[in-house]
């Protein structure tokens, strides 16, 4: 497991990248053991993963009966949704990648998303908790929560176009291969195991 020093040397490396610094591919393992290795952004973004799992919590049993209690089941099967919310986009990533001819620099974006999956837990974990315990502030939230969102999409460009190139067009099917097909398949993996509000 990655110590805390190489987290933020990781870190440092994906703020290099994303102010357009080549110097932020000294600062990663873009190598196949390195990808390998970032899956352990998972465990370091645990808490925050947990926070949400307690707001989602929250949520699902407001539109029960009171009284209603949630067990272990219902955790497990958010932690599904979660972890296809880490794969799936990966699987379609490699899938991508292979489609287009750049399988060599599947590595490298699996790096990169995994270690910035992190940040990205954590400040969303923040939202969470504001609303958790600052309910009034809903709509300030909703304004932070657009923010981040816009946030991820940029920095997912930028970083992803220091990896491929100047290839806008492929930058944009990758960014877009990240993020869309995971938002619909986590809604309708939370129907189908019964987690979803409401």
């Amino acid at each position: 497991m990655p110590t805390l020093k190489e987290v933020e040397i990781y870190l440092r490396g994906l703020w290099l990248l994303f102010k357009q610094d080549p110097a932020g591919f000294l600062h990663l393992d873009l190598t196949d053991r390195g990808a390998l290795r970032s899956f352990w952004a998972v465990v370091w973004a645990l808490p925050a993963i947990l926070i949400s799992f307690a707001w989602w919590r929250l949520l699902f049993l407001q539109g029960l009966p009171e009284g209603t209690e949630t067990g272990a089941l219902f955790f497990f099967r958010l932690t599904l949704v979660e972890a296809s919310n880490w794969i799936f986009p990966l699987v379609l990533l490699g899938v991508l990648c292979l489609l287009i001819g750049i399988g060599e620099k599947f590595s490298s974006m699996v790096v990169v998303i995994n270690w910035l999956s992190l940040p990205i837990s954590y400040s969303y974990g923040l939202l969470v908790l504001m609303m958790m315990l600052m309910p009034a502030l809903a709509g300030v939230v909703a304004l932070l929560w657009l923010i981040l969102m816009i946030s991820v999409i940029v920095a997912l460009f930028r970083i992803i176009r220091m990896i491929v190139g100047d290839q806008l067009l492929m930058v944009s099917s990758i960014v877009m291969v990240l993020l869309v097909p995971s938002m619909i398949i986590a809604e309708l993996l939370e129907q189908f195991l019964g987690v979803y509000p409401g």
